[in-house]
């Protein structure tokens, strides 16, 4: 990919992760968020949270399946700090709005209701890949280790869907779009990391065949 293209496709990607923020803030500006806003505000951050960490998620296999497409990969790591940010925006908006910043009221969240400990158990395991998303932690941790620290997205990614689905009421089956996705990518990685060993087999025997 060029480089003028490749910074045109960044700075899209850029506006696109930005807009439902922008749509909140215009919404609150206009008071255009609905009877309950905190609810609008809410839903919105946790529901971008998830479809930006499928994204992200998704880059992966779709580089594995199409190897044209691989200059994906210069979008995961953007694409998932801006899924933390919104995940900090939804948390944020729990703390403030909903518990007032008490600590007591939190933590009595936290243990009474099973879909804020989901959530939460989301966001602590998002803090440490966001908090080592830099050339510097590669380097420090080692690649290897990295990328082993950095699959705890995928626990984040079930508990976030774990999250939505313990929050919505009994019936409501707005999260299986998600749930669906979701199950897709955890079943595509160990169907595509053999495929690829697989691939790597057979180009290590093929060489010892005789030529007829």
């Amino acid at each position: 990919m060029k480089r003028s293209t490749l910074i045109l496709v960044k700075t899209l990607t850029w506006l696109a992760c930005l807009a439902p923020l922008a749509w909140l803030i215009w919404g609150a500006v206009t008071n255009n968020l609905g009877a309950d806003q905190i609810h609008t505000i809410t839903f919105a951050t946790g529901r971008t949270t998830l479809r930006l960490l499928l994204i992200a998620l998704a880059i992966t296999p779709v580089r594995r399946l199409v190897p044209q497409l691989s200059w994906l990969i210069k979008f995961r790591r953007l694409l998932g700090l801006f899924a933390f940010f919104y995940a900090s925006l939804h948390l944020m908006t729990w703390v403030a709005l909903y518990t007032g910043f008490d600590p007591h009221a939190m933590a009595a969240d936290i243990v009474k209701r099973r879909y804020i400990t989901a959530g939460m158990t989301a966001w602590l395991l998002l803090l440490p890949l966001a908090a080592t998303s830099t050339n510097w932690s590669i380097r420090k941790l080692g690649g290897k280790n990295w990328n082993r620290l950095h699959r705890l997205v995928y626990f984040a990614a079930v508990a976030g869907v774990i999250h939505y689905w313990w929050q919505v009421k009994s019936g409501v089956l707005t999260p299986i779009g998600v749930t669906v996705i979701l199950a897709v990518l955890l079943a595509a990685r160990p169907v595509l990391t053999w495929r690829q060993r697989r691939k790597g087999h057979a180009a290590v025997v093929r060489p010892l065949v005789p030529s007829p």
